[in-house]
């Protein structure tokens, strides 16, 4: 129940699924929509040794595993190929006209998702898995009319879209957008809509892949993409030289082209690219039009709870980037700046969060279809501990070190220091939306263990409602210049609430939640982060630059130093506190390292 930009199956983000609720942004580092997400990982993976999956014979967690780790490989390798894009695209377009480029990329990632990003992961592919079981021919011809009608509805739905582009982004941007900004948000997103067809046709063939036991290309496919988009961003450096210093009116058609169509190329590649995959697979793609074979109405029927769920989200991204147009272009830090803290937030819950629920998952699944409604509250119970213990060091990096981080991932090119500064003002409030976000998500993942995707989909209502009532309220209380650290809040306080009402409706379901024994473990790991954040923040103050680096120099000692600082501190009071969770974590890694 999320609320950010990046949604479904690129943030993840790397992974569309219900459960990220945010919005796809069609930027960044992950596999592409409708491939076995990386936040619903494929049952009984090894993530945590310490959390075994349940049942299944040996060969089967062994392939398990070694999907797992093939998935887990190209995610990271698309994660770091991802922040140089993303860094690239800053330095490339600077803030102002990055800006621009980022709020055209939102539409095809809003729109996507309503289309069937959401529907992907919830409804398509649990039915293509029943039919490859049941049909006779292993559900081959029912893929192929599959295909046939998504091809066509994806087709009609992004002509229509890229004909009412002016439209959607004058609704889009804010009253106090200038014209010349919104006309060059309508001529990059004339290009960029036309990914909504890719974006589609890619996820659908990840589907079919992963339904026949191949994750390897859908995870790796995107780094195509990614390499695409900064070979574009390299060639507009050497034919245009970067953006700095240029004003909305001043990109000519030629800048708009060689970005717009290189995003687009992106996507196309990563589609294509996946078609060798197909005929390793044995699956052939043919034309098969048969709409009434498909049982649409029932289809229709099991997407309602995800629709209803990915719109509350929607309308929440939607107003997120209307408020944050008007600081756009205006020395503030605004949507591109918003965006890329959110990726950084989404990567820390993709290391540890996912990792817990990769294990956890079928475990609870396992034991809520036998009715052991107290194994799943101890399941999630440990998750939760495991979860803080392992990312309270990364928030606290995150709160401490947030400028020099953002200076040193983003700061170059037409990317000035303050761009960057600023960026990371919002980096140090996103730290306290990292908690929040990770144990909402482990308390949806509890819910869909119990097939309570209604229920989901009902607490996202409340949840979204006050997202919105934060935007509202503290874009109106706070400087312009602090939209986007005031947006990023807001987030945080809607997966706080989340997390709070989750954990209401499971103890009503499930019985007791040993809240006591996750109180206990949660003060110890706050009281750890308390003691590491407050020695870190006076190490930094006596180093050059005192938390504000001039440039990528400062900023790295920082980082080391202060990096350094943090840990050992945590790592040492967690170890006089004796949080147990802390020493789990730190022989899962050890292990790992070891492998």
């Amino acid at each position: 129940m999320n609320g950010g930009l990046y949604r479904s199956a690129h943030a993840a983000p790397d992974g569309a699924t219900p459960v990220e609720s945010g919005v796809t942004l069609i930027s960044v580092d992950s596999p592409p929509p409708g491939a076995v997400p990386e936040e619903v990982p494929p049952a009984g993976g090894d993530a945590l040794e310490e959390l075994p999956p349940a049942g299944g014979d040996a060969s089967e967690e062994g392939g398990t595993a070694g999907n797992s780790a093939i998935m887990a490989i190209g995610s990271l390798v698309s994660r770091v190929i991802g922040f140089v894009r993303n860094a690239l695209i800053g330095m490339t377009l600077g803030a102002g006209i990055g800006d621009a480029y980022t709020s055209a990329q939102f539409l095809p990632g809003q729109i996507y998702e309503l289309l069937l990003g959401g529907i992907l992961s919830s409804v398509l592919i649990p039915l293509l898995v029943r039919r490859r079981k049941a049909d006779p021919d292993g559900g081959l011809e029912f893929t192929r009319k599959l295909l046939t009608f998504a091809a066509v509805s994806l087709g009609v739905a992004t002509l229509l879209v890229v004909a009412a582009a002016p439209l959607i982004t004058a609704i889009q941007s804010s009253d106090a957008t200038s014209k010349p900004y919104r006309d060059l948000v309508t001529h990059i997103a004339y290009l960029i809509l036309p990914i909504i067809f890719f974006t589609g046709i890619s996820g659908l063939i990840g589907a079919v892949l992963n339904v026949r036991g191949h994750f390897a290309a859908p995870m790796w496919a995107p780094i195509l993409n990614n390499l695409v988009v900064i070979a574009a961003c390299g060639v507009f450096i050497l034919v245009f030289g970067t953006a700095k210093g240029l004003r909305p009116e001043d990109m000519t058609g030629g800048r708009i082209a060689l970005i717009g169509l290189g995003t687009l190329l992106g996507m196309v590649v990563q589609a294509v690219g996946l078609l060798p995959a197909l005929r390793k697979v044995g699956f052939s793609w043919r034309w098969r039009w048969d709409p009434r074979a498909l049982g649409l109405r029932e289809i229709g029927k099991l997407a309602g709870w995800m629709l209803c769920y990915v719109a509350a989200n929607q309308v929440a991204v939607f107003i997120v980037v209307r408020i944050l147009t008007r600081v756009a272009g205006k020395g503030s830090a605004s949507v591109l700046a918003f965006n890329n803290v959110f990726l950084l937030t989404m990567m820390a819950h993709g290391i540890v969060g996912v990792s817990v629920m990769t294990a956890l998952l079928p475990r609870m699944s396992a034991a809520a279809a036998e009715g052991r409604y107290a194994d799943v509250s101890a399941d999630l119970s440990r998750g939760i501990r495991l979860t803080a213990a392992a990312l309270a060091p990364i928030a606290v990096v995150y709160g401490v070190l947030g400028v020099p981080i953002a200076v040193t991932l983003f700061q170059g090119g037409a990317y000035g220091n303050d761009a960057a500064l600023a960026t990371g003002a919002v980096l140090v409030v996103a730290a306290f939306a990292v908690l929040p976000l990770s144990i909402s998500y482990l308390c949806t993942y509890a819910f869909y263990s119990l097939q309570a995707n209604k229920t989901v989909a009902l607490i996202n209502l409340p949840v979204v409602a006050v997202r919105i009532g934060a935007y509202f309220v503290l874009a109106a209380v706070l400087d312009r210049s602090l939209s986007a650290v005031g947006m990023t809040a807001g987030n945080a306080l809607s997966y706080l609430v989340s997390a709070v009402i989750s954990l209401s409706v499971l103890r009503r379901r499930i019985g007791r939640l040993n809240l006591g024994a996750v109180a206990v473990a949660l003060g110890k790991v706050l009281a750890a982060s308390a003691v590491a954040a407050v020695l870190g923040l006076l190490v930094v103050r006596m180093l050059p630059g005192a938390g504000s680096p001039d440039g990528r120099g400062e900023a790295l000692l920082q980082l080391l130093v202060g990096g350094m600082t943090v840990l050992v501190a945590y790592f040492g009071t967690a170890a006089v506190l004796r949080v147990q969770e802390v020493h789990q974590v730190v022989g899962v890694v050890r292990r790992k390292l070891r492998r």
